[in-house]
């Protein structure tokens, strides 16, 4: 019976051995494929299956199982399996790192700093090494000093499981988009790199009360049964850059860029973007620069400083044109996530190579005097001994949401909001069609005398918004094709509280007739009234501002009175505006006055019959059409249209070309230099 126990045990440690070898070899495969998760679950079991005396062999799986926790955030794991590495004696160097690391990410400061300190005993020259006993010894300072960002958990966004990276969108900030991994998520099976199930973009819309909805699923061809991550849009809200990792059962995951376009209020199905023909490396966390010109994203892409750098390429009218590292101050050797712009310039991103807390901490990279940008730490509660990353802003205003795994042992991320009370200046225009919609197509040029000089994107509601300095003079240009420009100047002052500027600019269109509002004169005369002025002044303005146009302007009649006395009294009233507009310095050669009497009835467009739902786009009023009316009221309304003054543009190259043709001032080539400020923009140097 001795004997056969003997026996008994010897074979249990041979299956058990078997077992443990099974479990390796399962862990080994899912590793490769980057499937963190479920090589964790093997690489346990395989430990646990491994007697206590083979203390080489549990030294080695534990530090398998903490290089899988590390990679899914489950830090009081991670620091639980390195503990075992350090205790069977199969630690090195790099295995204090890590440690030093999970420990700094828990909180465990003190501890932290002891093991940063033995790796700096051995690498002196170590950046992470280095940067985290500045952590460890700085953390808890940082976290009692605190600042004014006030922080609170968004229950109504989130889950059970994680839930990440918000952006808003809409002309009003009134939809958030981020990425889940809730139960809605599409799909049944669970991911092998989290446990959880593929995430999705969802998206909550806000109410006309200012109350957030339950996150909604995005019932297009978007979402898949892959993972969709970060997400960001581009300037003009219609077309999306989400993150996207395919899965397949014999290759490694690799990250991609994909852009899905709206059409009207549905999310097209997504499409790969190339940004290089690296196909061996991980492309994610999309943002774009507020001018719409770039997208800077994160990659492992050869040629970083190390881990996960931020990388940026040009956006064009055929695709993406070459990558450029940020280099330093931005990327080290540790990684570089999720960057995202405030729309004042100011580039946010989320790092553990700096010195911080802990984990991702959220950085910001500010203008300095010389130009150069200078990396701020925003402190606590932004800030946590966990992973704080994916900022969005509500407009100008130094307030939004971001994400956040701080105090979730399972190391999910949250949704959280922020607000710093600041006190900034804000201008909000609106560009539209004179006698017509908005014009979203349009561009803005803003231009300050401190030496700003920007280009800002139109919304879909023709609106602008753009965070201003006091103390400048600033000059804001409206420019859009087959339209004339338009000129607002700004000068703004120190306030003690927040204001928003706000400005018009309607646009001329050189295709069609444009009314000009407001133009009165005696009855039965032409003499322009006073009140007339105001409105001719900003005639007088806008041809300033269009010096190469030349345009005739027209007074028109209705139809009642004889049609002769009709037409010289609207030619006598043209004349009497083409004089004004001379007397205020307008060249007379700039100015055609025509007096059509009733032989050009108004024509209604589009805009007109909001205003008057009984007209119909494309109605002429003509003396017939107003007489079968058979209504007195809408029959003066008719007429009081057709009793108008308009400008229609003949020519846009006035006293562009000399007497032999040529052009007076033809444009000049600029030599390309390596250090024009165009090459340099978006690259961040330490002042």
């Amino acid at each position: 019976m001795r004997y056969q126990a003997v026996i008994i045990l010897i074979l249990s440690f041979l299956l058990l051995s078997c077992g443990a070898d099974k479990n390796m070899k399962k862990g080994e495969k899912f590793l490769a494929l980057g499937e963190y998760y479920d090589a964790a679950e093997q690489f346990k079991q395989a430990y646990t299956r491994t007697p206590a005396k083979e203390r080489d062999t549990r030294g080695k799986r534990a530090a398998k199982m903490a290089l899988c926790y590390e990679k899914i955030n489950a830090a009081p794991k991670a620091i639980a399996a390195y503990r075992n590495v350090i205790r069977y004696k199969q630690d090195n160097i790099q295995t204090h790192l890590s440690f030093a690391r999970q420990l700094l990410r828990n909180g465990n400061y003190k501890e932290a700093a002891k093991e940063f300190q033995l790796v700096l005993d051995s690498l002196p020259n170590n950046e992470l090494a280095r940067n985290g006993l500045k952590s460890a010894q700085n953390a808890p300072e940082i976290k009692q000093l605190g600042s004014r960002y006030t922080v609170k958990k968004m229950d109504v966004f989130n889950s059970r499981r994680a839930d990440y990276s918000p952006m808003l969108c809409g002309d009003e900030y009134d939809q958030l988009f981020f990425s889940s991994t809730r139960n809605e998520a599409q799909g049944d099976e669970l991911s092998g790199i989290t446990g959880a199930k593929a995430g999705d973009i969802f998206f909550s819309q806000k109410d006309d009360k200012g109350k957030w909805g339950k996150p909604q699923t995005i019932d297009s061809g978007l979402n898949t049964e892959f993972d969709e991550g970060a997400c960001c849009f581009s300037t003009d809200q219609r077309v999306m850059y989400i993150t996207q990792c395919a899965t397949d059962p014999q290759y490694p995951r690799y990250a991609t860029i994909m852009t899905s376009n709206r059409a009207d209020a549905a999310w097209g199905k997504a499409s790969l973007l190339e940004i290089s023909r690296d196909t061996l490396s991980s492309y994610a966390h999309p943002a774009i620069s507020p001018d719409g010109q770039w997208l800077y994203f994160v990659s492992d892409m050869p040629g970083g400083k190390g881990g996960l750098d931020i990388w940026r390429t040009r956006l064009t009218s055929s695709g993406t044109g070459g990558v450029e590292n940020l280099g330093e101050p931005i990327n080290t050797e540790g990684n570089e996530m999720f960057p995202t712009f405030r729309p004042n310039g100011d580039f946010y991103f989320s790092s553990d190579g700096h010195p911080g807390m802990g984990g991702l901490d959220i950085f910001i990279a500010k203008v300095g005097k010389n130009g150069h940008y200078v990396l701020e730490h925003p402190g606590y509660p932004l800030n946590s001994q966990g992973d704080d990353f994916g900022c969005t802003f509500e407009g100008p205003h130094n307030r939004g949401f971001f994400s956040s795994n701080r105090g979730d042992g399972r190391g999910w991320d949250h949704i959280y909001s922020f607000e710093n009370p600041e006190i900034i200046q804000t201008v909000k225009g609106w560009v539209y069609e004179m006698d017509g919609y908005e014009l979203p197509a349009a561009q803005v040029y803003m231009i300050g005398d401190d030496g700003t000089n920007m280009k800002l994107p139109v919304k879909g509601d023709g609106s602008f918004e753009q965070e201003i300095q006091p103390g400048v003079n600033y000059i804001f240009m409206a420019v859009c094709k087959g339209f004339l420009n338009h000129k607002e100047e700004l000068t703004v002052k120190p306030v003690s509280e927040s204001e928003e500027h706000t400005l018009q600019f309607p646009l001329a269109s050189i295709r069609v007739p444009v009314l000009i509002d407001n133009i009165f004169y005696d009855f039965d005369k032409a003499t322009l009234r006073p009140e007339s002025a105001a409105s001719l002044d900003e005639l007088v303005k806008l041809l300033n501002e269009n010096p190469n146009v030349t345009i005739e302007l027209s007074a028109h009649a209705d139809y009642r009175g004889s049609a002769d006395y009709n037409k010289r009294l609207s030619q006598k009233r043209a004349e009497s505006v083409v004089n004004y507009l001379i007397e205020h310095g307008i060249a007379k050669d700039r100015l055609t006055p025509k007096g059509y009497g009733v032989e050009k009835p108004k024509t209604i467009r589009k805009k007109m019959t909001e205003k008057y739902p009984w007209l119909k786009e494309n109605d002429i009023l003509t003396e017939e059409y107003i007489k079968k009316l058979n209504d007195k009221e809408k029959e003066e309304i008719c007429n009081q249209l057709n009793r108008r003054t308009e400008f229609i543009v003949l020519r846009t190259t006035y006293g562009m070309f000399d007497e032999k043709g040529q052009l007076k001032n033809p444009p000049k080539s600029k030599p390309s230099t390596k250090n024009s400020k165009e090459e340099d923009e978006g690259f961040f140097v330490v002042e």
